[in-house]
């Protein structure tokens, strides 16, 4: 099959950021004025002078120094996605209420009206990018088999709000182990050695709650099941061929829907084992199929949209173990010419770690790979039980957000979005895109870890302010 592959681009409106820099220095005797490019400073530095004369440099001064203080860039008064514009897209995940402007209960969100405004203002605010919590998720976007068991209207909903606000839109995700219906698997066809299997579930219930692998609160799925344990389905089950054209139909329908309009796709999700020596996980999707149903998932979406950029995504790829895993899979579908486009890291973190050096060594790693980078799914957890765990296993979570938060939580979190996006501004020329997993602390999926820039009321926290200081070194970084 002849691969077209996708072109990255830089941000809507990237350019050189403004280098126009204006400094002071102030003493008893002394007043300096510059400023750049290439402007004669007034002389306004004299050792002794006349006190009037003094005042007079000194209105100088002030006038200077007000007349730019519009184009200084502050907390108060910048925006992350100018901030950052023409090195990444900052984006956001949002959920229903936001993408239908309506307080309608989803997501385990339940915000009011007035809430629901501010998400809104706040989301076209500050973002220039989206992804949707769940309403690409399989089991949202298709509950029930065959053509007429999808539900499309969230769905157009999300990508409506984001054509409208100018938006570069993100769907999220295609083939994943959880929040899939046990539809999609069932059959059949007894497991391998099974000679008397159980009937397969039905429809909406988890074959095996107490595994690693359930979805539990996941991910802006918290409710949601459908998703498959450690041991697999464990019911009949579909053939290989009957799973892959599950896989086809689903993905050309969903795909083929947005084609144009989606700029980007997550097509497998988490497909790696977080521990051992075996590079893939056990899923449905791998006992089934077999290891290439990453190979056909891409393959697929590529004929749905060719010119949409296909992503692997993953989670803990801070972990050099895991990493190694994800550089050699990969490696291996480029080798077999598979359209894998760009790497998706989704950096769930603490703010016990990474440090700056961490994460510049993690994306040194990947960009060995040759591909751009999009940091998917950002948030700093702040919980005392999120700092012994670094996983982002969605059945992990209600462990990672006990115990309260950390002391000094909002300085850690600081410290720690500002080593994160020093190193992301220093590989942003692989690093093209960065969202951030919610839009504020009230809707996240780690809501008792506070883990983003906005508290539950959408105003800006110290982390804010933070991720803005390091967007000075990107202007001049040109």
């Amino acid at each position: 099959m002849k691969i077209r592959r996708s072109e990255e681009t830089t941000c809507p409106g990237g350019g050189d950021m403004d280098s126009s820099i204006i400094t002071a220095k102030m003493s008893k005797t002394n007043y300096k004025l510059s400023w750049r490019p290439d402007q004669s400073a007034p002389n306004l530095s004299p050792s002794k002078k006349h006190p009037a004369m003094i005042n007079s440099y000194t209105r100088l001064l002030a006038s200077a120094l007000l007349a730019i203080v519009p184009t200084a860039q502050s907390a108060d008064t910048a925006t992350l996605k100018d901030a950052f514009k023409g090195q990444f897209y900052v984006g956001v995940a949002i959920n229903r209420t936001i993408a239908m402007s309506a307080a309608v209960r989803a997501d385990n969100v339940n915000r009011n009206m007035d809430q629901v405004n501010k998400d809104v203002a706040l989301t076209k605010d500050q973002f220039n990018q989206i992804a949707p919590e769940n309403d690409l998720k399989w089991a949202l976007i298709q509950p029930q088999e065959g053509p007429d068991g999808y539900n499309f209207g969230p769905a157009d909903a999300y990508v409506n709000f984001g054509l409208s606000n100018n938006m570069y839109i993100v769907g999220h995700t295609l083939v994943w182990h959880s929040q899939t219906p046990n539809w999609v698997f069932a059959g059949t066809n007894l497991p391998p050695g099974v000679t008397n299997a159980a009937p397969a579930p039905s429809p909406g219930t988890d074959p095996n709650p107490a595994a690693t692998n359930t979805p539990g609160r996941g991910r802006g799925g918290r409710g949601f099941g459908g998703g498959f344990g450690r041991g697999g389905f464990t019911g009949p089950r579909a053939s290989r061929e009957e799973l892959l054209q599950r896989m086809h139909d689903h993905i050309q329908a969903v795909v083929g829907r947005y084609k144009g309009k989606i700029k980007v796709w997550d097509v497998v999700n988490e497909a790696i084992a977080d521990q051992g020596t075996n590079i893939l996980r056990t899923s449905p999707w791998e006992q089934i199929i077999g290891p290439d149903f990453i190979a056909k998932a891409f393959e697929y979406a590529h004929e749905a949209d060719p010119d949409a950029i296909l992503r692997y995504n993953d989670y803990s790829l801070e972990n050099p173990a895991k990493r190694q895993k994800l550089i050699t899979l990969i490696k291996s579908l480029l080798d077999q010419h598979v359209p894998v486009m760009a790497i998706g890291t989704q950096t769930h973190v603490s703010v016990s770690g990474p440090s700056f050096e961490q994460e510049d060594q993690t994306l040194t790693d990947l960009e060995a790979l040759g591909l751009p980078i999009h940091v998917t799914e950002l948030d700093v957890n702040g919980a005392q039980g999120g700092q012994r765990n670094a996983g982002a296993d969605v059945a992990s979570n209600a462990a990672t957000t006990q115990g309260g938060l950390v002391s000094d939580a909002d300085k850690r979190l600081a410290d720690e979005y500002a080593a994160l996006f020093r190193a992301f501004v220093k590989h942003h020329n692989s690093v093209k895109v960065v969202t951030f997993w919610g839009i504020n602390d009230g809707v996240s999926w780690r809501a008792a870890g506070r883990p983003l820039l906005f508290d539950a009321n959408d105003q800006p926290k110290p982390a804010f302010g933070a991720v803005i200081a390091e967007a000075k070194p990107a202007a001049t970084a040109k």
